[in-house]
């Protein structure tokens, strides 16, 4: 009977032993049914001016998703570039005098930085340049903007356009987007149903989220009586900044007209592109598959984590 007893207290205190790496796993982090991590590109910013990076580690990095702190498996620099410069067709041909900034911002990218270089026309991107490691070559191929929307003009048809006929490879995925945001296609707000923003932006906004693309966009006043109507102009304003900021990048603009100079603008992009890290991560699967909203904080003192608001994952 004592030996009996004996064995089952031995067998009770390796159940035990066994349950508590879960029980502490509990405490931090949220184990996961898929084993599968997915990928966002993120930004550090150091709050405060003057001030230097300091050395960010996968342990500093915290990610949870609605109330459960999830496993991150990689935290990196960002290494491999496709950038593309989307340059809207209905800009205002004072676009030139900003053209020979946007082409020494082009040179001035790593060589492992792609360039492709698009206009947006008829809700669609005419390709000026397809994407290349020549960057002299794709510095070239910026031009003069028609001045012309066509006869379907929405700049967020056309970044979906871009986004959905992007090649596949492992580079991280950015756009730099000029454009005035107003959706010409749609018109004002009673073809919009009142809405103060085009229905398109939440439509790219998705595509973009889902294809792990971060979209930046540049304010440039556009041609016709849209292109110089405040309200159109206030609302295209914000189409692009909630585009930019679901999407983990920066919007730009100084009031309705346009600034003296890109150069801040493409200065303050490069500061960003330096500091742009792969984060891998096991989220929690749904049932069906589709994009789930992620949070991203550090315990690092004075630093802050930027990404898109959500991540695409897989069904359970």
């Amino acid at each position: 009977m004592q030996l009996r007893r004996l064995a089952s207290a031995v067998l009770l205190m390796v159940t035990l032993i066994g349950l508590l790496p879960l029980q502490a796993l509990d405490k931090d982090e949220k184990p996961s049914t898929t084993t599968e991590s997915v990928k966002m590109t993120v930004t550090a910013r150091v709050l405060g001016e003057n001030k230097r990076m300091p050395n960010i580690s996968r342990e500093d990095v915290i990610v949870t998703q609605g109330k459960d702190r999830l496993r991150v498996t990689n935290w990196a620099p960002a290494r491999g570039l496709d950038l593309f410069i989307l340059i809207d067709e209905s800009s205002d041909t004072s676009l030139g005098s900003y053209l020979d900034e946007l082409r020494s911002f082009i040179v001035s990218q790593p060589s492992n930085t792609s360039v492709g270089i698009g206009y947006m026309r008829n809700g669609t991107v005419y390709m000026a340049q397809n994407f290349t490691n020549d960057l002299p070559k794709a510095a070239n191929a910026v031009r003069l903007p028609l001045a012309s929307s066509g006869a379907f003009g929405s700049p967020y048809l056309s970044v979906i356009d871009l986004m959905k006929r992007w090649p596949e490879n492992s580079n991280r995925r950015e756009v730099v987007m000029i454009t005035d945001g107003i959706d010409r296609l749609r018109g004002g707000p009673w073809r919009r149903g009142l809405g103060f923003i085009s229905p398109d932006v939440d439509s790219a906004s998705t595509v973009a989220q889902r294809t792990g693309t971060i979209v930046n966009t540049i304010f440039a006043r556009g041609v016709g009586r849209r292109g110089s109507n405040f309200w159109e102009i206030t609302n295209g304003q914000n189409g692009m900044a909630k585009l930019a900021d679901e999407t983990g990048g920066e919007s730009f603009f100084l009031g309705t007209q346009n600034a003296v100079s890109f150069r801040p603008y493409l200065d303050s992009l490069q500061k960003s592109f330096e500091n742009r890290y792969v984060l891998e991560f096991q989220p929690l699967p749904g049932k069906k598959p589709g994009l789930k909203p992620v949070t991203l904080t550090t315990e690092i003192a004075g630093v802050e984590l930027d990404s898109a608001d959500s991540v695409w994952v897989d069904a359970r």
